[in-house]
């Protein structure tokens, strides 16, 4: 065998992480390889990383130590016998998720790929469940909002039971017939999981501040906001003001006011039915007082804010909601994220 093979065309980015630290020579003499390798090196190199033998079991193949074989192995690479590529669309994502992080304070960011004609819900969603899952903890409280990515990432969300978890709804609930309620995603969420499902038995949005502050006076919604803002995690999304975003087809506010509201310009983005501008900062919008769900101070009073949140269309509308300081993680597209750098 004498062409260099490069593994990472039949596997992929990889990394083996059983080599030891320091290097020795071989122990018993060096082996003869079969005919079909032109030499140990080689023979060695086939057996670890297309066989993908261990280290231990190379040693023994060969009938030398295994610090021989971690010599092979640096011999292999050194001359070229092996190459090792990581995928070039893998580390730009990486070099996005850091910058991103970076400009916008956040713990992390998660970028997974924009692909041509394909909504980016279903990815992000994925994407985030992923995320949340890799970071829930017993006795976690885990507020959800409501959108098509929220409602993405509960269905993609694997089924485990994880102690004492319990998931709350922190918006009410929608008189539009869209199949991305707040109960819908949060009952959802709870099944795959295993947890306690806490839905919000209240509208999304009431006629009048006095009206919703005497639901709220409640003893059962004055509980329920207090478990609301125990949270331990949320996830939520971050809405545009079309004429075809989920915050219009949620008919939480009447398309007459909307039209206002885009007209003015001002508003930039909807979090959990709420307005804001550009700098992150509250808009009034008409439906305020009337408003059934967690406030925008107490969502940022949440330890671990996880924003879901990608597309051409909401480029805005997420810079205002990282400009505002709502989200400690993203997930978003590739496109996305470099569009959100090269806006600031």
């Amino acid at each position: 065998m004498t062409e260099p093979f490069d593994k990472s065309q039949r596997h992929g980015i990889f990394d083996r992480m059983d080599q030891p630290a320091t290097l020795h020579g071989p122990s018993r003499g060096t082996p003869k390889p079969p005919p079909e390798f032109d030499d140990v090196v080689t023979w060695a190199a086939w057996l670890y990383y297309v066989d993908e033998l261990t280290q231990a079991a190379v040693a023994a193949r060969l009938g030398v130590s295994r610090a021989s074989i971690a010599n092979y192995l640096q011999e292999a690479r050194r001359s070229g016998r092996v190459t090792i590529r990581v995928d070039s669309a893998a580390v730009a994502r990486t070099a996005l998720s850091k910058a991103l992080a970076k400009r916008f304070a956040l713990v992390a960011a998660t970028v997974v790929p924009a692909l041509p004609d394909h909504p980016a819900e279903q990815r992000i969603g994925a994407a985030g469940a992923r995320v949340l899952a890799d970071v829930l903890d017993p006795g976690d409280i885990i507020g959800v909002a409501w959108g098509r990515t929220i409602l993405a990432a509960a269905r993609a969300t694997e089924a485990s039971r994880i102690p004492d978890l319990t998931i709350v709804q922190v918006s009410g609930s929608s008189a539009s017939s869209a199949d991305f309620s707040p109960e819908l995603c949060t009952t959802l969420l709870a099944n795959q999981l295993g947890a306690r499902c806490v839905n919000l038995h209240a509208p999304a949005v009431l006629s009048s501040r006095d009206l919703r502050d005497r639901l709220l006076a409640e003893p059962s919604l004055e509980r329920q906001f207090a478990l609301i803002r125990s949270a331990t995690k949320v996830m939520f999304g971050v809405g545009e003001l079309g004429r075809k975003s989920t915050f219009a087809e949620s008919d939480m506010l009447d398309p007459v006011a909307l039209r206002q509201i885009q007209s003015e310009g001002r508003a930039k983005a909807v979090i959990i039915g709420r307005l804001i501008d550009a700098a992150g900062a509250p808009v009034p919008c008409p439906i305020d007082d009337g408003i059934v769900g967690i406030s925008l101070a107490d969502l940022k009073s949440v330890p671990f804010r996880l924003c879901l949140a990608g597309g051409p269309a909401k480029r805005d509308a997420i810079l205002a909601a990282l400009n505002g300081g709502y989200a400690t993680h993203l997930v978003t597209d590739s496109d996305t994220a470099a569009a959100l750098l090269e806006a600031n």
